[in-house]
């Protein structure tokens, strides 16, 4: 395993979770690469921001003609958050993690932090983070 890990991980691991009008995944960032999976429902918007201080906005869905992707790679160490788009009711989504995610490696975003690195997507983290 890379230095990056403390502990031993599981060699990979999987997850389904739904997001809501009420619900967000919170802006993070972990060791491990993740694949998210577009399954079921309206599209999504994941926020990634990169350490070279870059980010962009991916549209995770099934609609491909309109350049939305039914799955996304998010690198070790970029940071990340999503929630649906604009008039969405639900997305069913699933996220594989190699090495295995464990909460030790799971860094949450905080908000004047982020917004302060990435000032042309303060207002999208403001909207992805708790505090």
């Amino acid at each position: 395993m890379p230095k990056r890990y403390g502990a031993p991980r599981l060699f990979g691991c999987a997850i389904y979770y739904m997001l809501t009008p009420d619900t967000f995944s919170e802006m993070h960032r972990l060791k491990s690469d993740e694949l998210y999976h577009f399954y079921l429902g309206d599209p999504v918007e994941m926020l990634q921001l990169s350490p070279n201080r870059k980010g962009k906005i991916i549209t995770i869905g099934n609609d491909l003609l309109a350049g939305m992707y039914p799955q996304t790679l998010v690198p070790y160490a970029v940071w990340q958050g999503s929630r649906l788009a604009p008039g969405g009711r639900y997305a069913l989504l699933g996220c594989t993690a190699a090495p295995g995610f464990d909460f030790a490696d799971y860094e949450p975003g905080k908000r004047d932090e982020l917004a302060r690195q990435y000032p042309e997507f303060g207002e999208l983290i403001a909207e992805l983070t708790r505090w």
